[in-house]
């Protein structure tokens, strides 16, 4: 039978609402900054996320400027149903250039960025909860503007291996509503249904909880099923359309919830 611990971990839990860091030197004199002034502390931390997800945006959208620009200076002198038609379809290709490279260019940023996403638990307003901000904000970029075009394709597996999740062979993803893909593991002919709902945190009693989500080979995740942090399903598992797996189930082998 599946099994479910609701429970934080037994060992000494930190003082979430504490307005000071235990961190020595210059990354404790920060967290002491971010927990005294919490809005405005993450502001400020976050604002270079925001230079970041525009640089994405940039690169991704220069073949597309490319073939815009080509398009209406060449068809310039054509007839004007003509020359609409060009720029309209430069614009349409544009469109689709812009995601596939996006698709490549987001991943690169993730690998190129110092944080990286990890296990843990503690507060929302530490250092170790902006590596997790950082990577669900460039995933969720690729997401809200192009993944679900895409989807399901080889492509948007392509994009989640590509954001550290490792997939096994014959794994289909029939949604792009995942999170934390960096710690979640899927094993060989998988089946993910439509609109399902897959990540690696949950947040209990003030704490975030960062954990990896695993699901075992054979094993199908249902339509609009959610699969949340900690939570792992066995080989063969088959997990009902619009279940809700709780932070830390086990899913027994072969056994349908």
């Amino acid at each position: 039978m599946s099994d479910r611990i609701t429970d934080l971990p037994s060992q000494e839990r930190e003082d979430i609402h504490a307005k000071t860091s235990q961190k020595t030197g210059v990354g404790g004199i920060i967290e002491t900054f971010l927990r005294r002034f919490r809005n405005l502390g993450f502001i400020i931390l976050l604002t270079p996320l925001i230079f970041v997800i525009l640089l994405a945006i940039a690169i991704s959208l220069i073949p597309a400027v490319y073939v815009f620009t080509i398009t209406q200076a060449s068809s310039a002198n054509w007839a004007p149903f003509y020359h609409y038609f060009a720029v309209a379809m430069s614009l349409a290709i544009g469109f689709l250039l812009y995601g596939l490279t996006l698709i490549l260019v987001v991943p690169l940023i993730n690998f190129l960025l110092p944080f990286k996403i990890k296990p843990w638990r503690g507060s929302w307003f530490s250092l170790q909860a902006i590596p997790w901000y950082i990577h669900n904000a460039l995933t969720q970029l690729a997401r809200y503007s192009f993944l679900d075009h895409v989807t399901p394709t080889p492509i948007n597996i392509l994009f989640y291996r590509l954001m550290g999740m490792k997939i096994g062979k014959g794994v289909i993803i029939n949604t792009s509503n995942i999170s934390d893909p960096g710690l979640i593991t899927i094993g060989d002919y998988v089946t993910i249904g439509g609109s399902a709902t897959i990540f690696a945190h949950y947040g209990q009693k003030g704490y975030l909880i960062i954990s990896n989500t695993i699901i075992g080979k054979g094993a199908t995740i249902g339509l609009k099923a959610s699969v949340m942090g900690d939570v792992h399903v066995g080989a063969g598992a088959t997990i009902t359309p619009h279940t809700v797996l709780m932070p830390k189930t086990r899913v027994a082998p072969e056994e349908t919830i």
